[in-house]
């Protein structure tokens, strides 16, 4: 009798916790290869649990599989919003084995594209089944109308998702972050650099008040 007491009282635990708003929301970082994704989960990861979620490369699509870091705490401003960071391999349209030519063996490059095209079909699943909102990553020193931005942000809306969209790399020269603003107005834009760690404040209170 004590089992069966323990086993319920187990499940309702469990139960409580689904149903409750201390539920960390899953938090799907997307966009285009070599945008900064993994440079920004590893920043925002460092920043509340001391930890990496992954390795960041210039290689494109250095990240082939979806990797998680769970119950991310944010606090910003008396909010407060528990994530889990799901940092997504970049999309593409195609991936060509001659991208990787550069950086290692041929018979190398060909395993690593069939490994990049497995990756963007898990991170679209995600998209499609798996998340509650979503950060969007662009290089703001590269053009953001395309077609693979456009399919995305398409999909993001079409779930009724939250989305917030960063313009990573302003401290590139070539940056311009109205570019992103004027082909996504309908989403709110925030400017940062992962990488220098610039802006990081309003990147944080962008978090807490969208996704708590």
């Amino acid at each position: 009798m004590g089992l069966l007491t323990g086993l319920k009282a187990s499940i309702s635990r469990v139960t409580d916790r689904l149903f409750t708003d201390e539920t960390p929301k899953r938090i799907g970082i997307y966009g285009p290869p070599n945008a900064g994704k993994t440079t920004l989960a590893n920043r925002i990861a460092r920043d509340w649990t001391g930890d990496a979620v992954g390795t960041e490369s210039h290689v494109p699509h250095e990240t082939r599989r979806a990797r998680r870091k769970e119950d991310v705490e944010i606090e910003r401003n008396g909010q407060s919003v528990s994530i889990d960071i799901v940092d997504t391999p970049g999309v593409t349209t195609k991936v060509d084995y001659e991208e990787f030519t550069d950086e290692m063996e041929e018979e190398d490059a060909i395993r690593r594209s069939r490994e990049a095209t497995e990756g963007v079909a898990e991170a679209m699943h995600w998209l499609r089944e798996d998340v509650d909102g979503v950060i969007y990553v662009l290089d703001s020193a590269e053009d953001p109308i395309t077609q693979v931005n456009t399919m995305l942000i398409g999909i993001i809306e079409s779930r009724d998702l939250p989305v917030l969209i960063f313009a990573n790399k302003i401290d590139l020269d070539e940056a311009s972050v109205k570019r992103i603003e004027d082909a996504f107005p309908q989403h709110e834009t925030v400017p940062l650099s992962a990488k220098e760690g610039e802006n990081m404040d309003e990147v944080y209170d962008n978090i807490a008040e969208y996704f708590g």
